[in-house]
């Protein structure tokens, strides 16, 4: 196998294990001192494997039925970029924003930065306001008041 392959098949590994939240097999695939780099998350971000792994057991708290697929990969030296697509229904709290019961697709870019078998660091961003648009958080400029639920109206005006 080449290295790019090796690569390919490593962040293939760490999507398959964040589905499955299978945590042990997530950390064989990080390294200690992984770093996320993300303006989409905002402060304080991503330090470590084990703020990753937090990260994510929250991220399945306020998703719980959260599924995440690659749309594309493509690997470059210690590089691999992935488009994903995640979808999940809003069941918890999401930052100041209440359980919504409304579901999400939203796709994402990362870019992984591998060294020795495994992922050290990575910078992913998505489109926030698409996202909390679907969950009924926030209403798109093209959504006219009146196509709003009047609990929503009340809330937006």
């Amino acid at each position: 196998m080449t290295e790019l392959e090796d690569n390919r098949r490593v962040v293939r590994a760490f999507v398959k294990a964040i589905g499955a939240q299978d945590w042990n097999a997530l950390a064989s695939l990080v390294a200690p001192g992984f770093v996320r780099h993300s303006y989409a998350a905002g402060a304080p971000g991503v330090r470590s494997r084990d703020d990753l792994i937090q990260h994510l057991r929250n991220e399945y708290e306020t998703f719980p039925d959260a599924h995440e697929t690659i749309e594309d990969i493509v690997a470059e030296g210690n590089k691999v970029a992935v488009r994903h697509r995640f979808t999940g229904t809003q069941a918890g709290r999401m930052g100041p924003h209440p359980p919504s019961g409304k579901s999400m697709t939203a796709e994402y870019i990362a870019i992984y930065r591998l060294e020795g078998n495994m992922i050290v660091e990575a910078w992913a961003e998505w489109d926030n306001l698409h996202g909390l648009v679907q969950l009924g958080h926030h209403r798109s400029v093209a959504q006219p008041v009146d196509a709003l639920d009047p609990l929503q109206r009340a809330g937006d005006l």
